[in-house]
């Protein structure tokens, strides 16, 4: 079941980026263990198990790491792993005596997935920070606003989970294929600043080719072109438009009742004020269904902005199957689909060692190994 069916993957608890990263991979079948802290307080977090999305599709052990009898146990776990996946700050690995290195030696076919903000190496190496740290110094924060205003923080979507999360997941699925060839794993070093980075490479091109200003919201992507943006509409809801190609915005204009007026080139730039005026006056006449019914049938780049819990009731996701629910709580659908090997969310997160033992039994441990591990300060909830 799923394209990753009957791989093990062993992560270590974290937050954000290398549990979506698993997330990914459980998704896609792959049997996830994670080794949980006895208990949260080291996270400083205080969110239940039972809404942590993050989480779903996986069993859990938990294991306190700082104790010298865990390494044994980690050691004859990831032995049996072919994925380890780990979210601390460089050094932490090696320090409880886990690194790559060792890791390697007890199992040379290991993946070992690192998720880091700023990489393995470099200056900012051992230093802390979050999603906004990183695109800031990415170039990606600085891109996000409107002319004239502060950059915007877009959620933590690019630092994250895109350019951290799901690099590492596609990173480890890369290094699996390598490793089925020549018999040897490797390290993934996965950093949210490359990540996030690489995420926006195609303005690298755009740069170069003098087709990108770097300042905000004077582009065609940014909320700078009229034509490619966001309006509010009668109900003091929003609709947007992306209308780029000549025969879609050709569209807008007809569908929008404009296309005899006097109104500027699509890209007559110095204008474009006077497009927005136009444009913005013209959705505050109707509401946002209304704007809908409009545009129903059309090829003018328009769909209504849509919160989260109203995308779950759209139409379209609801013909695609686009959320589940898993221990009642509508989510994501596993993507993307597979017409062989079909992915799915298997079951809701688990409290700290639920499925454990389970878990143990299928990766081929015995009823004395469970035990012998037990001793040396493993756990789980029993069956």
């Amino acid at each position: 079941m799923g394209p990753l069916s009957g791989i093990k993957v062993l992560e270590f608890e974290a937050i954000g980026p290398a549990p979506f990263a698993g997330m990914l991979l459980a998704d896609m079948g792959a049997d996830v263990l994670v080794v949980d802290r006895p208990a949260s307080s080291d996270l400083g977090l205080t969110r239940e198990r039972w809404y942590d999305v993050l989480m779903r599709g996986k069993r859990s052990v938990t294991l306190d790491l700082k104790k010298e009898s865990s390494k044994e146990v980690a050691f004859e776990l990831l032995a049996r792993a072919d994925v380890l996946i780990e979210g601390f700050r460089p050094g932490v690995m090696e320090r409880l005596g886990l690194g790559p290195d060792a890791a390697l030696a007890k199992n040379p076919r290991l993946v070992y997935g690192r998720m880091t903000g700023w990489g393995q190496s470099g200056p900012l190496a051992p230093r802390a920070g979050h999603d906004i740290n990183y695109i800031a110094l990415s170039g990606v924060l600085n891109a996000f606003g409107r002319k004239g205003e502060p950059p915007v923080q877009p959620l933590n979507l690019v630092g994250d989970f895109g350019g951290g999360g799901m690099l590492l997941g596609f990173g480890v699925a890369c290094a699996l294929l390598e490793a089925s060839r020549s018999g040897r794993g490797q390290v993934v070093d996965a950093a949210m600043v490359d990540g996030a980075s690489l995420l926006a490479a195609m303005f690298s091109g755009f740069l170069a080719s003098r087709n990108w200003s770097e300042e905000r919201g004077v582009n065609l992507l940014d909320g700078g072109a009229p034509w490619y943006d966001v309006y509010e509409t009668k109900d003091g809801k929003y609709v947007s438009i992306g209308s780029i190609e000549a025969k879609f915005y050709a569209e807008l204009l007809s569908r929008l009742e404009l296309e005899k007026q006097d109104l500027p080139g699509q890209y007559d730039r110095p204008r474009w004020p006077e497009m927005r005026r136009r444009f913005s006056e013209m959705f505050l006449t109707k509401t946002r269904e209304e704007w809908c019914k409009v545009f129903e049938g059309s090829d003018a780049c328009f769909a209504p902005v849509l919160s989260f819990s109203e995308t779950r009731r759209h139409p379209h996701s609801a013909a695609r199957a686009s959320f589940v629910n898993l221990g009642g709580v509508e989510q994501p659908a596993p993507a993307p689909r597979f017409s062989r090997t079909p992915a799915a969310a298997r079951r809701a997160p688990p409290e700290r060692g639920e499925g454990g033992h389970a878990a143990l039994q299928d990766w081929g441990l015995r009823a004395e190994d469970i035990e012998r591990l037990t001793s040396l300060g493993l756990s789980y909830r029993e069956p």
